[in-house]
């Protein structure tokens, strides 16, 4: 089961598993009122995220990890992201009413995209976390069995044939069309139904 939260710019997602639920993406900094108050709408407390998993380290994307971390949220933390991980906290730091604390990612479960489809597992959820850095270095997307995918900021798809010399965007809608996705979310835009990894 997926809920997906919009209480910014930023669509985020809590995937439910059986034995544990995960938050792919935050909004940006400052946004944890909205954030509470989307959730209750849902019916959904931060006791009920279990981990929480960034697409990248854009601020529009991590701003709440934090803060979430401070309630008990673990960040799960892809090793090809660990270098991006204060990427927002000059940002951030422009804004002294955001009193935004930088993530501590010593105490996140750092694991590679080989070791996800296991870990996912032991969640009780089916599917696997790949590189898809055409965006920037540290951009993950998540592939869900049921063909379901998340891919954040990856340019969506049918604006792919506009980059004719953008050969890291072909090649990670290759990788990911590879799964044959049913739906694709995305973080600002909304989801594409597609039909055996080709458009509708």
């Amino acid at each position: 089961m997926v809920n997906r939260l919009k209480y910014g710019n930023t669509n985020t997602f809590l995937i439910r598993g059986t034995s544990g639920n995960l938050l792919i993406d935050t909004d940006y900094a400052g946004t944890l009122p909205l954030f509470y108050k989307e959730i209750k709408k849902q019916n959904i407390t931060c006791n009920d995220i279990t981990y929480v998993l960034a697409t990248h380290f854009h601020p529009d994307h991590i701003g709440l990890v934090s803060e979430l971390m401070k309630q008990g949220v673990k960040l799960l933390l892809v090793d090809v992201q660990r270098e991006y991980v204060h990427f927002a906290d000059e940002i951030f730091s422009r804004n002294k009413q955001l009193k935004y604390e930088p993530i501590k990612e010593d105490r996140a479960v750092v694991i590679s995209c080989k070791e996800s489809r296991n870990f996912l597992n032991n969640l009780g959820i089916g599917g696997e976390i790949i590189s898809t850095p055409s965006h920037s270095a540290d951009s993950i997307s998540l592939m869900l069995d049921e063909g379901i995918c998340f891919v954040g900021d990856l340019e969506p798809v049918d604006f792919l044939n506009a980059y004719e010399n953008n050969e890291k965007l072909k090649e990670d809608w290759s990788l990911v069309m590879s799964y044959h996705p049913g739906t694709v979310y995305y973080a600002h835009a909304n989801e594409k139904e597609m039909y055996n990894g080709t458009n509708h």
